[in-house]
C-alpha cells in the first residue's frame, strides 16, 4: 500500500505558493568589490516547481505576486522559460518606491571564505499577499496532484502565513498532497519578530502537512521540538535526524514523510553530501559523496524536487531519496538556483554514475 494516496491525474502535477525573487550574484568577488553581477531568478518554493518542470518534465505552476515593471518582466520571462505555469496576483509599481520584486544578494565565496547572503525585501509585493487573493476552489478544481510551500514565504509577513494555511486547507479538501519545506532563516525571522512567533506560526502550518522537508536544526528551531545538539557532532550522522523525528511525528501525527539533506562543509568548494528520509517509520539513508561545489544555493530545493518526483511517479522510498540526493548534488555544479540537469543525468548519478567524460 502506498504511503501517500496521490491522485493519478490532474491539470497540474505540482503547484507551489511562494515569493519569486531575483538574486544578484557577483561570483567569487565580495559585493563590496563587485563591478558586475549575474541575475538569477529564484525562490525557495518556486525553485522546486522550476526543477520539476525543466528537469523532470512535470506540469507545474507557481502562485505568487508579480509587479508590472521591468524587473517583473525579467522574472516572468524566466518563469516561462523554465516551463512553469504562472498564477499571478498583479501589483502596479508607483515608479519610485514599489511594491517591488525582492532582491537577494549572494556572493559565492571561495575556499576558506564562506558565501554571504543578505536581502532587500523592503516593500516586497509577495509580502502583501493575503487570504482571498487566489481563487483556490477554482485552482484546485482543475486538478492539482501536489501542493507545496515553505518557510521563506512564511517569514515575509503575518498575511503570508495565513495565505499558506488557507491554501493548504483548500488543497486537503481537494484531495491534494501537501508538502512544506521548513527553510528556517534566522535573518528573516529576526526581522519578522522572533523565534517564538516563528514556532507558533510553523506549528499551525505543519498541522496540515503530509510531507515535511527540514533538517534537525530546522525541526528544532522552527517547531520548538527538543532534540540533540544540532550544532555539535558530525553533520552526516543521521541519528540526530531520526531522534528528532520521533518527537515531531508524536506531536504532528498527520506527517507521513520527513526528509532532508545532510551536508558537512569542509570548505566553500568542498562538501560531503548525503540525504535521509523517514517514511512512516521506514528509515532511508543515501550514500555519502564528495562535492566540488560551484554554487551551493538551491541544493536543498534540488533535493526536494527529486524527492517529490520520485513520490509522484510511485518510486520506492530508497529510490525517492536517491533521486533527491542526486539532483541536489548536481544543482551545486551549476550557476544559479534552478536546475540545468537532465533526467538522464539525475538517474545516472542516482545509480552510481561517475564524472568520466561522456563521448
Amino acid at each position: 500500500m502506498s504511503i501517500l494516496d496521490i491522485r493519478p491525474d490532474g491539470g497540474l502535477d505540482f503547484l507551489a505558493l511562494g515569493a519569486v525573487i531575483h538574486r544578484l550574484d557577483p561570483g567569487v568577488v565580495p559585493f563590496r568589490k563587485a563591478t558586475n553581477v549575474d541575475i538569477h531568478v529564484s525562490g525557495g518554493e518556486y525553485n522546486v516547481a522550476a526543477n520539476l518542470a525543466d528537469c523532470f518534465g512535470l506540469r507545474t505552476g507557481i502562485a505568487t505576486a508579480m509587479v508590472r515593471y521591468p524587473i517583473g518582466d525579467l522574472i516572468a520571462e524566466r518563469i516561462r522559460a523554465m516551463g512553469v505555469q504562472p498564477i499571478y496576483k498583479y501589483f502596479d509599481h508607483d515608479g519610485a518606491r514599489g511594491p517591488n520584486m525582492a532582491t537577494v544578494y549572494s556572493d559565492r565565496g571561495m575556499g576558506v571564505r564562506p558565501p554571504v547572503v543578505f536581502y532587500n525585501r523592503s516593500n516586497e509585493a509577495a509580502a502583501l499577499l493575503k487570504p482571498g487573493d487566489f481563487d483556490w476552489a477554482e485552482i484546485f478544481g482543475r486538478g492539482v496532484r501536489w501542493f507545496h510551500s515553505g518557510g521563506l514565504f512564511t517569514a515575509l509577513s503575518e498575511t503570508t502565513a495565513e495565505l499558506i494555511i488557507e491554501a493548504m486547507q483548500a488543497a486537503r479538501r481537494a484531495g491534494t498532497i501537501v508538502s512544506f519545506d521548513l527553510n528556517y532563516r534566522e535573518k528573516l525571522w529576526k526581522a519578522a519578530g522572533n523565534i517564538e512567533r516563528a514556532q507558533q506560526t510553523f506549528s499551525r502550518i505543519v498541522e496540515h502537512v503530509d510531507v515535511l522537508v527540514g533538517n534537525e536544526e530546522d525541526l528544532q528551531k522552527a517547531l520548538g521540538v527538543p532534540g540533540p545538539d544540532a550544532v555539535s557532532g558530525s553533520k552526516l550522522d543521521p541519528a540526530a535526524f531520526f531522534d528528532t523525528i520521533g518527537r515531531v511525528v508524536e506531536r504532528f501525527p498527520n506527517i507521513r514523510i520527513v526528509a532532508t539533506t545532510l551536508r558537512e562543509v569542509h570548505s566553500t568548494n568542498r562538501h560531503s553530501w548525503s540525504a535521509v528520509g523517514w517514511f512512516q517509520g521506514e528509515q532511508v539513508v543515501a550514500p555519502t559523496c564528495q562535492l566540488d561545489v560551484y554554487d551551493r544555493v538551491g541544493g536543498g530545493d534540488g533535493f526536494a524536487s527529486g524527492l517529490v518526483y520520485g513520490l509522484l511517479t510511485g518510486q520506492t522510498p530508497e529510490r525517492c531519496v536517491r533521486l533527491g540526493w542526486a539532483h541536489g548534488a548536481l544543482i551545486t555544479t551549476f550557476p544559479g538556483d534552478t536546475t540545468m540537469a537532465t533526467l538522464a543525468d539525475v538517474e545516472a548519478f542516482a545509480a552510481g554514475g561517475s564524472a568520466r567524460i561522456q563521448r
